[in-house]
């Protein structure tokens, strides 16, 4: 079950972003942001009275707060990373580095998986890298958005330096990631007897940060009228994604569930080549080959 639910949750994730990616050419990306997430959490708060009863412990409650201010760090360091850098680069990185710090945690938490899940997620840290590597369509809503700080002119200094390690938005690439995968360590710390409110509060501690940040940049929160409904829908998704993640790590290893969701840039170029017609090159056909075979892998592991 916490393998299913995972690999749901990446599915969900890419859908989320492929849909606020679309709506992101029509209205800011920061309107985008900031509207998907209000919408997701109105609906979480409207649901929670009718789910089944839950008995969150203050410790629960703070676990998810904590999460979220981890989870719009992340976000914030890849609006900058993006905005300063080559997608083809800080996207596979952050991904990447927010599937490692999980896993890094449920390995040191004393979980131990297979030996054929493990293989799975070294091929599934592989897909991530090579799916990436071409720009997604649009710019996504949830964990992979980008665009929020910095001018776009700003990407043109990326190709200046030659050296890798010294490319612009590297850096915050990795602290994004860092970041991100705070957010799947500390969230998965609620009990289950906390049902959804973790991601309540955490959702909230997230959408004040960025309403901040967009007080503090000035930039206008209105979207065009035309793309509402895919900003609302989008958010939505994305709720229901960090939804499935939390109940899966419930029922799985944090250590497979996280790399498993960490797997969404496939939903995302798949959407793109159905809906789009958006062309896939020979290293995502690559990557979206070996996410097949290490999502074939962690299952049988598991």
């Amino acid at each position: 079950m916490g393998v299913l639910l995972g690999l749901l949750a990446g599915v969900t994730y890419g859908a989320a972003d492929f849909i606020g990616g679309l709506a992101s050419r029509r209205s800011s990306t920061l309107s985008v942001v900031v509207i998907s997430q209000l919408s997701g959490l109105v609906v979480l708060l409207l649901l929670l009275p009718v789910l089944p009863a839950a008995t969150p412990s203050q410790s629960d409650l703070i676990w998810g707060l904590l999460a979220g201010l981890g989870g719009a760090a992340g976000i914030t360091l890849l609006y900058r990373g993006l905005a300063i850098g080559r997608m083809s680069l800080v996207s596979p990185i952050t991904a990447v580095v927010a599937a490692i710090v999980p896993l890094a945690a449920g390995l040191v938490a004393r979980e131990r998986p297979s030996v054929p899940a493990l293989i799975g997620v070294a091929i599934a840290l592989v897909a991530v890298v090579l799916i990436s590597t071409t720009e997604m369509p649009g710019e996504p809503a949830s964990n992979a958005a980008p665009g929020l700080v910095g001018s776009p002119g700003l990407r043109n200094t990326a190709g200046a330096v030659r050296t890798w390690w010294l490319q612009p938005g590297l850096i915050e690439a990795v602290l994004s990631g860092i970041g991100i995968g705070i957010f799947y360590v500390l969230i998965a710390h609620t009990s289950r007897h906390a049902g959804l409110w973790p991601l309540a509060c955490s959702r909230s501690a997230s959408m004040g940060i960025l309403v901040v940040l967009a007080l503090v940049s000035k930039r206008s929160l209105a979207p065009q009228r035309d793309s509402v409904a895919a900003i609302i829908f989008a958010g939505i998704i994305d709720m229901l994604a960090n939804a499935l993640f939390l109940v899966a790590t419930r029922f799985g290893l944090l250590s497979i569930v996280a790399v498993l969701a960490s797997l969404y840039p496939a939903s995302t170029v798949l959407l793109a080549r159905i809906v789009l017609n958006e062309k896939l090159s020979k290293l995502q056909l690559a990557g979206v080959a070996c996410a097949l075979v290490a999502i074939g892998l962690i299952s049988a592991g598991s």
